[in-house]
């Protein structure tokens, strides 16, 4: 049971639901335990490691009801209107998922770019970029995305998680410190973690509390990594005022753009644009599968730099390179961003709209001031069964447990887009209005 952001959950629930058609779906005969988790379930018992732990199956399968949320199928692309598989069934739904922020998927130009690349490179690179796999499309995207970012040099790669992992553990060893906000994204950490270097934790966007992790280890080189936007609570990283510590210790900052890089600033470079400080950051991380609306990730910043890393990332020496037809729909994505600047701000309005529209439901969006937001509910329970309510009805929102996020703010997430239209948001918020609202005040 896959979570919907960076940490595996729990699950829990009852022990028949109406599945909608007048039909009670069982569980197994196995009593769900709900204090169980998948933290739970790690380390075996059995002499043999490819047996999953006692339970886990049972559990697993007792589970079920919850587990139908996740691993959704889609029918059709992430437009703001599609089509999912859900009970046994295709359904037409409101798409508040997707990472598709600026409509770029389905963009004409860019599909055209891809069916381009697609039948003068055909269908995969088939080779390490340090070997065989770099094409003259992947030395262009690598220039590109240098110079829209003001650095000296570009790496790609073919995971966004990958190549934040990589870059982490190909930078710093088992003497250096990273310093993470305590909701960084789990590739960040299993990157540190990779690299065996000493961990330590902030408080989200409390300078004090970065101020006290720095002072901690004194002496050693540290690395202060940060995100432009947080995509479980869909907020900014509080960049002036954690950069004015970094900048008193005197170390250097990598940050993760991912959810923010072509979607923020003036002209798209993220939130580091966004807040002026773009200077100050040495190091920027991004990815293609948000607003670039592709796959892969990549890294920017001082060419000497990244020499080092073409040799020390793993993900990136010892992983295919991206095929070559989803590095020319990315450099189309990229010029479409720069030409067609309407997407940003319409992305920001119904951002706006829809987000002060469910806060005069009664909806709480928590500390969001994008185009992520959390509906938070705060109740496992009440989660899965709303889950299910919403699909039955036509909306399409991500369900994120615990420990995800906090067992208080166990939410679903809601994505914007620059597609949606105001219809669209409206009738959102209408099927939130009849089911989501009368659930909370239920609880109250």
């Amino acid at each position: 049971m896959g979570p919907a952001g960076d940490a595996p959950m729990e699950l829990n629930g009852q022990n028949g639901h109406s599945n909608g058609a007048g039909k009670t779906r069982r569980r197994s005969s196995k009593q769900f335990d709900a204090s169980l988790s998948l933290a739970d379930f790690v380390v075996g018992e059995s002499s043999d490691p490819i047996l999953p732990p006692a339970g886990f199956t049972e559990w697993h399968a007792a589970a079920s009801w919850e587990a139908d949320l996740y691993e959704p199928q889609l029918l059709a692309s992430a437009e703001p209107h599609t089509t999912i598989i859900y009970d046994g069934r295709a359904r037409p739904v409101i798409n508040l998922c997707s990472y598709n922020y600026l409509g770029l998927a389905t963009h004409p130009t860019v599909v055209a770019a891809a069916r381009g690349a697609l039948d003068k490179y055909g269908v995969g690179a088939c080779g390490s970029p340090v070997l065989s796999g770099m094409t003259d499309l992947h030395r262009e995207l690598e220039r590109r995305i240098a110079h829209f970012l003001g650095r000296e040099d570009a790496i790609i790669f073919n995971s966004g998680f990958g190549g934040a992992l990589g870059t982490i553990s190909g930078l710093l060893r088992k003497t250096d410190v990273a310093i993470l906000d305590n909701r960084s994204h789990l590739s960040l950490r299993d990157g540190a973690v990779l690299s065996r270097c000493r961990l330590e934790r902030f408080e989200h966007n409390d300078p004090a509390s970065l101020d006290a992790a720095l002072g901690r280890r004194k002496g050693k080189r540290q690395l202060v990594v940060l995100e432009g936007i947080y995509s479980m609570d869909g907020d900014f990283a509080a960049l002036p005022d954690l950069l004015e510590v970094a900048d008193a210790h005197r170390t250097s900052v990598f940050i993760d753009e991912a959810h923010s890089m072509l979607a923020c600033g003036a002209h798209g470079r993220g939130a580091a644009e966004q807040f002026g400080v773009e200077a100050r950051i040495p190091l920027i991380y991004g990815t293609f599968s948000k607003a670039f609306a592709a796959l892969g990730g990549f890294v920017a910043g001082p060419a000497e730099t990244l020499d080092y890393l073409r040799f020390y990332a793993h993900p990136y020496v010892y992983s295919c390179a991206l095929p070559p037809v989803i590095v020319a729909a990315i450099l189309e994505a990229l010029d479409v961003a720069g030409r067609e600047p309407q997407l940003r701000s319409r992305l920001w309005e119904n951002a706006t709209y829809f987000r002060e529209q469910a806060n005069s439901l009664g909806i709480d969006t928590g500390a969001s001031t994008t185009y992520i937001m959390p509906l938070i509910i705060g109740d496992r329970a009440r989660m899965y069964r709303l889950g299910h309510e919403l699909r039955r009805r036509g909306l399409f929102v991500a369900p994120v447990d615990y420990p995800a996020v906090p067992e208080d703010r166990i939410c679903f997430r809601a994505c914007v887009t620059a597609g949606h239209t105001r219809a669209d948001l409206d009738e959102a918020l209408n099927i939130l209005q009849d089911t989501f609202v009368p659930e909370l005040a239920h609880s109250l």
